[in-house]
């Protein structure tokens, strides 16, 4: 059997309970030593087998697995964050069951939550933007056409951008020519949850000159969007005196 499983955003303690107790069991463990927190694999089992899956090709990574199942093992895919979220699970997930090799998935908390957190910042306030889109630039993994950052850009919406944070320069042209005014307000997070964790609050135009002068270039994530700011926000009906709910008779006019 084969599980894959979110690790989180970096913090070992934001592992599900789930995903702890799999990995704890596990006989084969494989990570993707590049972003995965280490620390987690401090919870595996005397005899357990690690292997890093950042110096792996995905024909290695199976064949990994498939010596594992012949050896009656239980193997963990630890994917960092959500393994849903460019996780590329979708091809080990297809060759496994040209093997009819059996797995499942745990879901983990995505870097885009644990950005949030990070923030204490609230994607969808009412009144200023009620959809988050989740994307990211191209680069030498080209995107769809019709999922430009321009494209996305024309919304307005909260944007959340992975795998960014070495293109800033033309991020920031993309978002503007989209239609993002430059003083739009922006954050870079830097290893969410990380002990070393970095939190930057700037514009869509000084997106590339925030990242410079800290020295970021890789392993954070880009949020714009007018939520940022977390202001000039309408106050939630749920929970307004004068709302009816389902569980609640309005109290005042």
């Amino acid at each position: 059997m084969v599980h894959f499983v979110g690790a989180g955003p970096g913090a070992p303690d934001l592992i599900t309970v789930r995903g702890q107790r799999l990995l704890c069991g596990a006989d084969v463990i494989i990570y993707a030593g590049s972003l995965v927190n280490p620390a987690l694999l401090e919870m595996k089992k005397d005899g357990c087998r690690v292997y890093d899956s950042s110096k792996m090709t995905l024909e290695e990574v199976v064949e990994t697995i498939r010596e594992a199942e012949k050896e009656g093992l239980t193997t963990v895919r630890l994917h960092t964050g959500d393994p849903c979220i460019y996780g590329a699970v979708r091809e080990q997930m297809d060759l496994l069951e040209r093997e009819g090799i059996r797995y499942d998935s745990t879901p983990g908390v995505s870097a885009f939550c644990g950005a949030a957190a990070a923030l204490d910042l609230e994607y969808t306030l009412p009144g200023i933007s009620q959809s988050v889109i989740i994307t990211r630039a191209a680069g030498r993994t080209p995107v769809p056409e019709k999922e430009s950052i321009e494209s996305f850009s024309a919304h307005g919406s909260t944007m959340v951008l992975f795998l960014s944070a070495g293109r800033l320069e033309e991020l920031s042209r993309g978002l503007v020519d989209g239609g993002y005014p430059p003083d739009t307000p922006a954050a870079i997070v830097f290893r969410a949850s990380w002990p070393d964790e970095e939190k930057y609050i700037c514009t869509v135009a000084s997106l590339a000159r925030t990242a410079r002068e800290h020295g970021i270039t890789k392993t954070a994530l880009i949020i714009v969007g007018e939520a940022v700011a977390q202001s000039g926000y309408e106050r939630s009906k749920l929970y307004d005196p004068s709302f009816s709910t389902e569980y609640r008779t309005a109290s005042v006019r």
